[in-house]
């Protein structure tokens, strides 16, 4: 059984014979370039960063839920911005890194980490999000009808309720998605649903036990601590993608084309940056191209990244947060609710 240490190197590598076409022959010497910098990268930039950083996260759940049961306003504030965060960094970054089998060499626990950051913590089935988001997100980015984002659009909502009102239902409407999914396979659906009772189950129980809540105010802290970064969560979701070139699926540009013209990286962030992880915020771009690059590593080969595709005259798109926002704001109509054109990327493939 080959580690994921070993698989990461592996995806780097050329897989192409001779006579690659340009697009081909520039993503082998990007790949060369961004393999030289992980092979002399440490296991603690590869991949301890990030993990002491979840479990930086867990060790801020026993403060929180005794700040949380605290008779006086500002600590009380103080518990629910700390489950926000530790919540955020669990279920958006570990849950990211772990679809991606980015926790561990062996795929064995690579598949628990998934559940327990997917399942247990996020309230997802691990298989569907690996599914919609690598088999299906990362495979086919911003191509129209497969990768293009359009999961994430719904045209009949005001831009302003999109925008800073409906993502605050993602803690109540995520897992009756995933009771949803859970009725189409028996045994990885009732794993689901005993995955998320654990996870939910044992919230409400710390909160009831440890904090003092009683039962209404235990769900409603759960829903508060849990939709704490739900905009800017949603807002990430569209703003590295939507508004960008979509392809069509039978004239997809080569990969390197796909997603130097398809992904933009946001500017830092650094509560988003360590919250999300590097690669949903600063580094989407690098994370696109070499997806099982962890989070850190994103960030180190950034430089390399950005000097390669500038140099072959490829784009390489950056913008702010508020920026975007104030763009799907102005453009709503033309972005998320009428369909995309499609791009053709002429006299450049």
């Amino acid at each position: 059984q080959h580690g994921q240490e070993n698989t990461d190197l592996e995806d780097l590598q050329d897989r192409s014979s001779g006579g690659a076409a340009p697009e081909e022959a520039l993503m082998l010497q990007l790949r060369r370039a961004v393999q030289e910098v992980v092979k002399q990268s440490s296991w603690w930039e590869r991949r301890g960063e990030d993990c002491c950083i979840l479990g930086a996260a867990f060790l801020l759940l026993p403060p929180a839920f005794l700040l949380l049961g605290s008779a006086h306003l500002p600590g009380l504030c103080a518990g629910v911005l700390l489950m926000g965060v530790a919540h955020a960094v669990i279920t958006i970054k570990g849950a990211h890194l772990a679809s991606h089998g980015g926790l561990s060499q062996s795929r064995a626990w690579a598949r628990v980490w998934a559940v327990f950051f997917i399942e247990v913590c996020g309230c997802f089935p691990a298989q569907a999000a690996v599914q919609a988001h690598v088999q299906m997100h990362h495979a086919h980015t911003n191509v129209l009808g497969l990768g293009d984002s359009s999961l994430w659009k719904l045209p009949f909502l005001p831009r302003a309720v999109y925008l800073f009102v409906a993502p605050l239902a993602l803690p109540v409407i995520t897992p009756l998605v995933a009771l949803g999914r859970g009725r189409r396979g028996a045994a990885a659906g009732s794993r689901t649903v005993a995955m998320m009772a654990l996870g939910l189950l044992s919230q409400y129980w710390l909160l009831v036990r440890v904090s003092g809540f009683r039962a209404p105010g235990a769900l409603l802290c759960m829903l508060l601590c849990r939709a704490l970064f739900s905009i800017p969560y949603i807002h990430v979701n569209v703003f590295q993608h939507v508004g960008l070139p979509v392809f069509s699926p039978s004239r997809r540009p080569r990969r390197i084309l796909q997603m130097s013209h398809g992904v933009l990286n946001l500017h830092r962030i650094p509560l988003l940056d360590w919250t999300f992880g590097h690669s949903l915020i600063s580094c989407h771009v690098e994370h696109h191209l070499f997806p099982f690059l962890s989070d850190h590593m994103c960030l180190k080969v950034k430089p390399v990244v950005s000097r390669f595709l500038m140099e072959k005259q490829l784009p390489y798109q950056e913008d702010g947060y508020l920026s975007r926002l104030r763009l799907f704001y102005r453009r709503y109509q033309e972005l998320m609710v009428l369909a995309p054109p499609i791009t053709e990327l002429v006299g450049v493939q």
